[in-house]
C-alpha cells in the first residue's frame, strides 16, 4: 500500500521545472520531485547526525578521511578480483 498524498503547489525557476518533467519519465513529475526532495531530507538528516557527532567528538580530520577512502578503495579492488586477499 502507497503512502497517502497531498497536492501541493510548488513555485520553482522555469528551467529546472522544465529539465526535470523532461527527466521524470513514465513516472511524472511529481514522483521526480518527490524522490528528490525525498533525497535533500535524508541529506539534512545526514548533516544533523554529522553536526552532533562532531560536536561530541570534534571534526574529522583530512588524514581520517583518506584513511577511510583507502579502505574503501581496498575493499572495492579485493571485490574485483573475487575476493581473494593475499593475507
Amino acid at each position: 500500500m502507497s503512502e497517502p498524498t497531498g497536492k501541493y503547489s510548488i513555485t520553482m525557476p522555469r528551467d529546472i521545472a522544465e529539465a526535470a518533467k523532461a527527466r521524470s519519465g513514465p513516472s511524472g513529475l511529481s514522483a521526480y520531485v518527490a524522490a528528490a526532495v525525498a533525497r535533500q531530507i535524508e541529506r539534512d538528516n545526514l548533516n544533523d547526525l554529522i553536526a552532533v557527532a562532531e560536536a561530541e567528538h570534534g571534526p574529522v580530520t583530512e588524514e581520517e578521511i583518506q584513511s577511510l577512502r583507502d579502505q574503501l578503495a581496498q575493499a572495492r579492488h579485493e571485490q574485483t578480483r573475487g575476493g581473494s586477499s593475499a593475507a
